[in-house]
């Protein structure tokens, strides 16, 4: 049997050494968590990356932009999901952003980057890790935000309101098991819809009333079911009515959390308006998405979401990056 406590501590400890140490230090402390053939998937515009010189260029060019990050996890926890054994962690670092990063603006003052993370364990090394950076975060940060403004709360992500996220002095598959358990009930009843009606869908009997949502950057952070209806899943539905969860799909709980994503987890067809104020493109596109939900009373009392928004908008044909370049004084010269 994994050790799933054993495989928390090395992710949460292993992680903090590689986000503090110094740039003569960093391909070390990669080598002592990754396997020297890892597979890394990040969000756009990094993607998909493999092999350990490569996630070392990653982690090189954000410490470089941001010299004194230090991790700050709010969640770690651990599972199986079919051959493959897990650990889930979500948080933000928290640095002086000292030199341009991606065509981002350095503001010389603290910034907060989060991220979600799932990553695959085999024999005490991170052999594939799913990485969800909100790099339009920290667009917003900068003040250089590309979009109209957002529906929801924007603003750095709080921790579990019971501040028991992090995990790491047991593991608890059982009641991980009915943590995801409730969450798979609330997913089928998503998918109940109709077509037409939200009273077609029957999710709303898994959250408790005052349930937070924690959307991404260019969504927002809502409260309770109207919050969400109104500022997140009325857009999302009318933009995208054919959503299918066909995609990659992993699941796995620990104590009174569940954790869930894909890479990508939903396949898409752009053909209504509303969604970040974009008018209908009639595109198909996948959205890479991940879930942090933690239970309570045998109800989602908070769930944290990290979309790869910036991924979304460029199979949407809008090219963040270089509105950011025409920003900064850098326009398309030529057809």
């Amino acid at each position: 049997m994994a050790d799933h406590l054993q495989n928390k501590i090395n992710v949460h400890q292993g992680l903090k050494r590689v986000s503090a140490a110094p740039a003569s230090a960093l391909r070390q402390c990669l080598a002592d968590i990754y396997h020297p053939e890892a597979r890394w998937c990040g969000s756009h515009p990094v993607n998909e990356q493999h092999g350990l010189d490569a996630i070392e260029a990653v982690w090189a060019g954000l410490k470089s932009a941001m010299p004194d990050m230090e991790r700050r996890d709010a969640i770690v926890v651990a599972g199986p999901h079919e051959e493959s054994d897990y650990v889930g962690a979500l948080g933000h670092y928290q640095a002086t952003f000292t030199a341009d990063w991606l065509g981002i603006p350095a503001t010389h003052g603290v910034v907060h980057l989060r991220y979600g993370e799932l990553h695959i364990v085999r024999d005490g090394k991170l052999w594939q890790t799913y990485a969800m950076l909100d790099v339009l975060d920290l667009m917003r940060q900068a003040g250089v935000w590309p979009l109209q403004q957002s529906l929801g709360r924007e603003g750095m992500w709080p921790g579990p309101v019971n501040s028991d996220g992090l995990r790491l002095s047991d593991y608890d598959g059982e009641q991980g098991a009915a943590s995801v358990a409730v969450m798979q009930a609330m997913h089928k009843g998503l998918l109940d819809f109709d077509g037409v009606s939200l009273e077609s869908m029957t999710h709303r009997q898994y959250w408790k009333d005052n349930f937070m949502w924690y959307g991404p950057s260019g969504i927002g952070t809502t409260r309770g079911i109207r919050g969400f209806e109104a500022n997140h899943q009325i857009p999302f539905l009318r933009a995208f009515p054919d959503r299918d969860m066909g995609g990659e799909y992993i699941c796995f709980g620990d104590g009174p959390y569940a954790a869930t994503g894909g890479w990508p987890a939903m396949a898409l067809t752009h053909t209504g308006p509303g969604w970040l104020g974009l008018p209908p493109s009639g595109r198909a596109i996948t959205l890479r998405v991940m879930d942090f939900y933690r239970i309570e009373d045998g109800l989602i009392a908070e769930n944290w979401v990290p979309i790869d928004i910036l991924n979304a908008l460029d199979q949407l044909g809008m090219d963040v990056f270089a509105r950011l370049r025409h920003q900064r004084g850098e326009p398309r010269r030529s057809l």
